[in-house]
C-alpha cells in the first residue's frame, strides 16, 4: 500500500484514540445514575417528554418488564413505518409524486429499519418521499441505534448489580441516548457536511443540462441531517441508491474521513464506558483491543487486497501500476475521489460495525477481499459493532471464554464475580446459533428453490456469495449488498425480513436474560481459581474465541464461495 493509505489509517487511529475515551467518559456517567453533563440543557426537555409519554424516570424494570418495554416500542414503531411508506403517496412532503411501497417491500422496508439494518429493496431517491425519508428512516435511524444501546446498558448493569432482577428503566435508556448523545453529534454533524457540499433541501428531483448538451436529473432532498445519524447510529441506508458513494451524500475525502470516523466513534468508545461502569478499567482494554485488532486486521487485509492488481484485470491486459494518472490497483467500482485504499478502509469500518453504508461497490471487490467483508460480517459485528450492540455482543463471547476456559483448564467460570453458570450458557448459545441457522437455512434455501434462483444474475461461486452476503448482511443487522441479486421479490423480501428480525431479537432478548439472570447472582470473592479477565492472557483467549467459533461456522460456505472464486480467477482452475 502506499503512504496515503497508511496516513488515512493512522490518522483515523489517532482520532479515535482521542475521541472514544473521552466519549466512553461521557457515556458512562450519562447512564450510570445520578447527575451527568449537560443536565442543565437536557433535564427539561427529557422531563417533558416523560410527562407526555406517562414515564416514570424513577421507576427500575424487571428484565422481562425491560424486554417487554422493547419488544412493545418495536412492535408499534414497525406498524408506524409501514402505515407511512404504504400511504406515503397521501402524505406530504411528496414533492416527487413517490406512490406507496407494495405490500412486501413495505415490510422488508419497515423490518429494515427498525432493526437498525437499513437494507433497501429499491433505490431512495426514486421510492421514498421526503416525508419517509425524515419521519420515517431518519426517526427509526435514532431510535433503532438507542435501542441496541439501551440492552448494552442493561447487560451492563446486570453485570454489576447483586441480588435484584431489575436492569433500569428502558424508557429512560432509550431517551437518553438520543438527547444526550445521538442528537447532539447529528446537528453538529449536519452542519459540517452542508459545509462540505452535502444536499439539504425539500427541492424535488431536477432535470438540468450539462455542458455536453446531454440532460440529468439532479436529486434533492434533506440529505445532510439524515448521514450524519446514519453513519453515527451505525445504521448505513442512505437518502441515494448510490450510498456514500454518490458525490451528493459524500463530496469529498474529508467528508469520508470524518463518515469512517463517525462509524467507529460510538461502537469503540461503549468498552471504555463498560470499564468506568464496572470500575474496573482493565475489563474495557480487553474488550476495546479485542475489537481493536479485528477492525484494524481486517480493514489492512482488504485495503492490501484492493490495492494489489486484480489478476483477472492483469489477465485481459489492463494496467493497474500506480502512476500519476492513475491510483493503481482495483478501480473498479471505485470513486475516484476516494480510491481502492479509502474503499477498502471504508468496506472494513462498515462490514465491522452495524453501518452497512458504502463508499463503492462491494460486489467489484476482489474475491478475497469480498470474503473478507462477509466474514466481517459474520464475526457478529463486535469489530467494533453497532451503538451498544458491538459491546454486548463481545460480552456474550467474553462470557463463553471464561466458561471455555474453566472447562480446559479447571478454574472456576466467573465473569467480573459473577459465576457463569448452565442458566447463562444455554442462552449464550441460543445468541451464538440464533443468526448462523437464519443465514445458511434461507441461503440453501434461495440456491435450491426456483422462485429464488430467478434473482441470481451471476450463478457460480460468486453467485453463492451475493445470496449468502444478503442474508448475513440481513440477519447480522448490517445492510451492506453485493449486487447481482434481485432483493425486490416476494421471496427475499419476506425472508429477508424474518432473517433480520431474528438477527435483532433473538439476540437482544437472549441478552436481556443473561442481564436479568447475572443481576440476581451475589459475587463471589476472586480466588485461586478466578480466571483473570483484565490481562493480556483474556484478550488473547477472547480474540481466538471469537475467531474459532466464526470460523468453523462458516468455513464451509466462505470456501464454496469467495475462495473458490479466488481459486478460479487466479489460478484458472
Amino acid at each position: 500500500m502506499s503512504a496515503a493509505a497508511w496516513a488515512q489509517v493512522a490518522i483515523v487511529v489517532v482520532a479515535l484514540a482521542v475521541a472514544a475515551p473521552l466519549l466512553g467518559r461521557y457515556l458512562a456517567r450519562v447512564y450510570g445514575g445520578g447527575a451527568a453533563p449537560g443536565d442543565r440543557i437536557f433535564g427539561p426537555v427529557e422531563r417533558l417528554i416523560y410527562r407526555v409519554c406517562g414515564i416514570d424516570p424513577e421507576g427500575e424494570q424487571h428484565w422481562k418488564v425491560y424486554a417487554y418495554s422493547l419488544l412493545a416500542f418495536s412492535f408499534v414503531s414497525l406498524l408506524i413505518l409501514y402505515a407511512q411508506v404504504r400511504l406515503q403517496g397521501h402524505l406530504p412532503l411528496n414533492p416527487d409524486h413517490f406512490k406507496g411501497m407494495p405490500p412486501v417491500l413495505a415490510f422488508n422496508t419497515a423490518v429494515s429499519f427498525l432493526t437498525n439494518t437499513n437494507w433497501q429493496n429499491y433505490a431512495g431517491e426514486s421510492t421514498a418521499a421526503q416525508l419517509t425519508q425524515m419521519a420515517g428512516f431518519a426517526f427509526h435511524n435514532f431510535v433503532s441505534a438507542a435501542a441496541g444501546a439501551a440492552v448494552g446498558v442493561a447487560l451492563v448493569r446486570g453485570l454489576i448489580r447483586r441480588r435484584t432482577g431489575n436492569l433500569g428503566n428502558f424508557w429512560v435508556d432509550l431517551t437518553r441516548t438520543c438527547t444526550r448523545v445521538l442528537l447532539p453529534i447529528a446537528i453538529v454533524g449536519a452542519l459540517f457536511f452542508v459545509s462540505q457540499g452535502v444536499v439539504q433541501n425539500f427541492h424535488a428531483a431536477r432535470t438540468v443540462t450539462t455542458v455536453e448538451g446531454a440532460t440529468q436529473t439532479l436529486p434533492g432532498g434533506p440529505v445532510a441531517s439524515q448521514e450524519v445519524i446514519k453513519e453515527a447510529g451505525q445504521n448505513g441506508g442512505g437518502p441515494y441508491n448510490a450510498n456514500s458513494s454518490h458525490p451528493f451524500e459524500n463530496p469529498n475525502p474529508l467528508s469520508n474521513g470524518v463518515q469512517i470516523f463517525l462509524i467507529l466513534l460510538i461502537p469503540f468508545s461503549f468498552p471504555f464506558a463498560y470499564g468506568r461502569m464496572v470500575g474496573d478499567r482493565k475489563q474495557g482494554y480487553v474488550v476495546v483491543a479485542t475489537m481493536f485488532v479485528l477492525w484494524l486486521g481486517t480493514s489492512l487485509a482488504i485495503m492490501a487486497f484492493e490495492t494489489a492488481p486484480s489478476p483477472v484485470l492483469a489477465q485481459a491486459g489492463a494496467s493497474q501500476a500506480a502512476t500519476a494518472t492513475q491510483s493503481g490497483g482495483n478501480m473498479e467500482g471505485k470513486e475516484v475521489r476516494f480510491g481502492a485504499a479509502s474503499c477498502g478502509l471504508f468496506a472494513g469500518s462498515t462490514t465491522g460495525t452495524s453501518t452497512g453504508a458504502v463508499n463503492c461497490a462491494h460486489d467489484s471487490l476482489t474475491p478475497l477481499a469480498g470474503g473478507t467483508v462477509l466474514l466481517n460480517i459474520m464475526f457478529g459485528e463486535v469489530d467494533p459493532g453497532g451503538t451498544g450492540s458491538g459491546l454486548y455482543g463481545m460480552l456474550v463471547f467474553a462470557l463463553l471464554a471464561v466458561f471455555i476456559a474453566g472447562l480446559m483448564v479447571g478454574r472456576t467460570p466467573e465473569y467480573l464475580g459473577k459465576k457463569i453458570q448452565a442458566a447463562e450458557m444455554k442462552l449464550v448459545v441460543v445468541y451464538i446459533l440464533a443468526v448462523p441457522l437464519a443465514i445458511l437455512t434461507f441461503s440453501a434455501a434461495s440456491v435450491l428453490l426456483k422462485a429464488a434462483l430467478g434473482s441470481i444474475f451471476n450463478p457460480g461461486p460468486h453467485g453463492l456469495s451475493e445470496v449468502v452476503y444478503a442474508f448475513t448482511s440481513q440477519a447480522n443487522n448490517n445492510g451492506s449488498a453485493f449486487a447481482g441479486l434481485n432483493g425486490n421479490t416476494t421471496w427475499y423480501n419476506i425472508t429477508g425480513g424474518i432473517a433480520m428480525l431474528i438477527g435483532r431479537f433473538f439476540l437482544m432478548i437472549p441478552v436481556l436474560a443473561i442481564a436479568g439472570s447475572l443481576a440476581r447472582k451475589q459475587p463471589v470473592p476472586p480466588s485461586a481459581g478466578t480466571f483473570p479477565t483484565g490481562s493480556k492472557l483474556f484478550f488473547g483467549l477472547l480474540l481466538g474465541v471469537v475467531i474459532l467459533v466464526v470460523g468453523l461456522t462458516y468455513f464451509p460456505v466462505l470456501a464454496l464461495g469467495p475462495i473458490v472464486e479466488h481459486l478460479v480467477g487466479h489460478f484458472h482452475v
